[in-house]
C-alpha cells in the first residue's frame, strides 16, 4: 500500500479511507458528492451556451423552423367516444422555431412545460393550451406538437359473436403559428386486405375455362389518413369511416365461421390500391368537419417483391401535398 506519496512515474495510488484525494498532477478529484446543495447563488456561475450570445452561432445566423425534442415518453389519459378514459403510453415531439439572433433554446424547457399538463385528460383541441405554453416559455414564434400512441378499439368479429381489441397507430398533431393561429391535425394508420381484381379474375377464368383450382392474391395494406380538423372528430369516427369506405379490416378475434366470412367479404370489395384511396377520398370528402386531408395507401403484395402504393390529397390550396418523405412507405409496414 502506498503512503500517498508520489511514486517516481506520471501514476499516483492513494488510500481512499480517509475520502477523496485530488489528484493535482491529473486535474480535478474524480469523486461525487451526494451531499453537495445547489444553491442559487452556484446555480447563477454555471455556464448556459444554449441561450448565450449571438456571437456563439456556427454556421451561418439564420432562422431555424423547428427545433426541440422527439420521443420523449409518458403515460397520458384521452377521452374515447363512449364517455370513459384510456391511459395510453404516449410518444412525445415537441418543436418551436428559433430566431436567427439566438443561439438555441433550452430544451428540456419543452419537457417540463408538457409535464405540467400530464394529469389532464387529452383530447385534440387540448394541445392549444400546451402550444401557448411553449410559445410563452421559450419566448418562440412558432411551435408544434406531435403526440402517437396505439389506440385500442374493440371490434366484433364478424359471424362468431366474439370480440377482441384492434390496436391503431394514430397521432395529435397541433402547430401555432407567429399570429397564435391553432391548427389540429389527425394522424391514424387503417389496417386491411386487399384482393387484387386482376387476380380474381385469372383465377376464374382458370376455374370456368379449365376446371383448374386458383386462389387470387390477397394482402396486408396500410392506408395512412391525414386529416386537418374544422371541428371535434373521435378517433373512432375516424375508424368508422375507413372501415365505411375499404371494409375489409383486418381481424382481431377468428374462428372458422370468421375466416369464410371474411374470404366473402374479400370477394365482394376487390380493390386495387387507386381503388382505395378514391373510396377514401369519397368518405372523407363528405364530412363537413374536415378542412383538408390525404390519404397514403401501401398494398404490401404477396405477388410481388414490391409494393404498389399510392397517394390522394383533397386538393386545397396551401394543403396537404402529395409530395412525401422516401421513409414514408417504409413505415408503414406494420409489425403486429
Amino acid at each position: 500500500m502506498s503512503d500517498g506519496h508520489h511514486n517516481g512515474t506520471d501514476t499516483a495510488v492513494f488510500d481512499h479511507s480517509e475520502g477523496p484525494i485530488t489528484l493535482t498532477e491529473r486535474g480535478p478529484s474524480r469523486y461525487y458528492d451526494p451531499t453537495f446543495v445547489v444553491s442559487p447563488a452556484y446555480k447563477a456561475t454555471l455556464p448556459d451556451l444554449q441561450n448565450g450570445s449571438a456571437a456563439l452561432i456556427q454556421g451561418k445566423a439564420v432562422a431555424i423552423q423547428q427545433v426541440g425534442i422527439h420521443n420523449f415518453r409518458l403515460p397520458l389519459t384521452y377521452r374515447v367516444r363512449d364517455g370513459g378514459t384510456v391511459d395510453l403510453e404516449t410518444s412525445v415531439t415537441g418543436t418551436v422555431s428559433l430566431e436567427a439572433f439566438k443561439k438555441g433554446i433550452n430544451m428540456s424547457r419543452i419537457i417540463r412545460t408538457f409535464y405540467e399538463h400530464k394529469d389532464e385528460i387529452f383530447f385534440l383541441d387540448y394541445l392549444d393550451r400546451v402550444l401557448q405554453d411553449y410559445r410563452d416559455k421559450l419566448e418562440s414564434i412558432e411551435a408544434r406538437i406531435i403526440m402517437r400512441f396505439r389506440y385500442p378499439i374493440l371490434n366484433q368479429s364478424l359471424r362468431s359473436g366474439l370480440a377482441g381489441y384492434q390496436y391503431y397507430d394514430a397521432a395529435f398533431e397541433g402547430r401555432m403559428d407567429r399570429d397564435g393561429r391553432f391548427r389540429k391535425f389527425i394522424h391514424f394508420d387503417f389496417v386491411y386486405s386487399s384482393a387484387c381484381p386482376c387476380s380474381y379474375e385469372l383465377s376464374m377464368h382458370a376455374i370456368e375455362e379449365r376446371g383448374v383450382a386458383a386462389v387470387p392474391h390477397s394482402q396486408r395494406s396500410v392506408a395512412r389518413i391525414s386529416i386537418e380538423t374544422t371541428k371535434f372528430i373521435w378517433i373512432e369516427e375516424v375508424r368508422d369511416m375507413c372501415l365505411e369506405a375499404l371494409q375489409t379490416e383486418t381481424q382481431v378475434m377468428v374462428k372458422r365461421e370468421d375466416e369464410q366470412a371474411f374470404a366473402e367479404m374479400n370477394a365482394a370489395y376487390l380493390k386495387f390500391v387507386e381503388d382505395a384511396v378514391r373510396l377514401l377520398y369519397e368518405r372523407l370528402n363528405e364530412d363537413t368537419r374536415i378542412g383538408d386531408f390525404r390519404v397514403v395507401a401501401s398494398h404490401q403484395e404477396s405477388l410481388h417483391s414490391h409494393d404498389a402504393v399510392s397517394v390522394i390529397v383533397k386538393g386545397v390550396r396551401g394543403g396537404f401535398s402529395a409530395e412525401i418523405e422516401p421513409t414514408t412507405m417504409t413505415s408503414m409496414i406494420h409489425k403486429i
